[in-house]
């Protein structure tokens, strides 16, 4: 589709100017609240504290005050801010309770010799300016510097815990998220074994056996029942044991063999002892399948599909690359959805690579005592 000159520069200017002025808004409606609850604690605190008929907000001092508490509490609120997001960036948008203290401290260090600095300017240093009426300098002093450090250290808990919440609701619409994904997913595997088109084939080449090898027909639909039967009784569970998951692969296996005889060679070299680990339900065979979708095989050029486990933390699908030539860009939605899956219950990434004349991915072996959900970095 061409692109018109002339038009494509103006929506690029428009849509920067909409995200422009949505930023704007945002900013000034945030400062507006801010600005907001500064003025209503002030003034709920100018009033426990004013006792003399002549103090008022509009002389010297009040200004002062009014000022100062303004540009501190603005000055505990913006740092505050700043310090989270640095800290979020550093571990991919997660914040611990001990992170939380260590921002606590360094926004104590940085608001309270600012604090110190203000009101001893203002006590010693600019008094005829601000007027602050004291008996005692060093008194007046210690309580002006005690009551902004108790508010300012209020403030930042306030906003570590106003940060901890929205944090909290933000994973909790990720897991809701991913967990409607591992349903989906969950659903389209069984809707794609039980589908016509796959029955049809398995169908098909059942038919075939029947005159050519009874034995092997026999075999087959053992086999066909046996991956039936899998799908049917883990449909409601996201992980299964690696054992399990192998049993089935095996049966799967066997019917692609016979179905693509001698151009398929898929062999597994599982070292590990497979009760003692779980993985998503049909990961391995979602791979197998991405591997037979997006390459073309023949007996003179038969796929090759490796399973081999590494160490104790990872198994490898591998095959030779014989890409399909395709109209449309696959959209790799089934290895997305691994990959969301796993992060359902682990830090650990799947790799996915291509290297050699092979394409290649990793997934993570999960220990088989993982039982919920791992909510990552969540104070």
């Amino acid at each position: 589709m061409k692109t018109d000159p002339v038009i494509d520069p103006l929506l690029c200017i428009f849509n920067h100017t909409i995200t422009f002025y949505m930023l704007k808004t945002t900013t000034i409606k945030k400062l507006g609240i801010r600005f907001l609850i500064i003025n209503v604690i002030y003034f709920l605190i100018k009033l426990t504290i004013v006792h003399d008929e002549k103090d008022s907000i509009f002389d010297a001092p009040g200004v002062f005050y009014y000022c100062s508490a303004f540009f501190l509490f603005m000055l505990a609120w913006e740092s505050n801010d700043w310090l989270v997001r640095r800290q979020q960036s550093k571990n991919g948008g997660g914040l611990d309770f001990k992170q939380g203290i260590q921002i606590l401290v360094v926004n104590l260090a940085i608001c309270l010799p600012v604090s110190a600095l203000v009101y001893y300017l203002a006590i010693f240093q600019f008094d005829q300016i601000c007027q602050i009426d004291a008996d005692d300098p060093w008194l007046r002093f210690r309580i002006d510097f005690f009551r902004a450090a108790i508010l300012g250290f209020a403030l930042i808990i306030f906003n570590l815990f106003y940060h901890s919440l929205q944090q909290k609701k933000e994973m909790e619409n990720k897991m809701n998220d991913m967990q409607k994904e591992i349903m989906t997913s969950k659903y389209k595997s069984l809707k794609n074994q039980i589908s016509p088109h796959f029955l049809f084939n398995s169908l098909n080449t059942l038919t075939s056996l029947m005159y050519e090898d009874r034995d092997l027909a026999s075999d087959f639909v053992s086999r066909l029942a046996t991956c039936y039967r899998y799908i049917l009784d883990n449909r409601e569970e996201d992980l299964v044991s690696l054992e399990k998951e192998l049993s089935f692969l095996d049966s799967f296996i066997f019917m692609m063999n016979v179905r693509h005889e001698g151009a398929l060679s898929i062999t597994t070299h599982i070292s590990v002892n497979p009760k003692d680990f779980v993985i998503p339900t049909l990961s391995l065979q979602m791979l197998v399948e991405n591997a037979l979708k997006h390459n073309y095989y023949s007996k003179e050029k038969p796929l090759e599909i490796s399973i081999i486990s590494v160490e104790n933390s990872s198994l490898v699908v591998q095959n030779n690359l014989h890409v399909r030539k395709r109209k449309e860009e696959s959209t790799k939605l089934g290895l997305k959805n691994i990959e969301k899956r796993y992060s359902f219950y682990t830090n650990q990434n799947v790799n996915i690579e291509t290297q050699n004349g092979y394409f290649k991915v990793t997934i993570p072996l999960l220990p088989k005592d993982i039982k919920e959900v791992s909510i990552v970095k969540v104070s």
